[in-house]
């Protein structure tokens, strides 16, 4: 008699418990389209501002690097960024250039 009062208690309290665990909800809420569109340009505005900033540091890093320089050492350093950028591209040297090396009306004072 006791077991089956225990029986039906249990059959009686089941269904409620499993009632209870499915209004619950244990993961993140689902979020609208318009709410993912909001975060999605929140984050890219946040990144684009992030870029900025970093581009703006490099330019003024850029820029007292190059005024500590005198103006020889500039002109020096922009030939052998021409040179180097030539030269990673795999391009030639000028004809002219190349033909005229060793000549003395154009070789380079120092």
């Amino acid at each position: 008699m006791l077991l089956k009062y225990i029986f039906f208690i249990c059959v009686l309290i089941t269904p409620f418990l499993s009632v209870s665990s499915q209004v619950k909800g244990t993961g993140p809420k689902e979020k609208s389209f318009k709410q993912d569109l909001k975060t999605n340009k929140q984050i890219r505005k946040e990144a684009r501002e992030k870029r900025k900033i970093a581009k703006a540091e490099k330019k003024a890093i850029k820029k007292y690097h190059k005024r500590l320089q005198t103006k020889a050492v500039r002109k020096r350093m922009k030939s052998n960024r021409k040179n180097a950028t030539r030269y990673n591209d795999n391009k030639k040297e000028f004809f002219l250039k190349k033909w005229f090396k060793n000549s003395k009306l154009f070789r380079k004072k120092r």
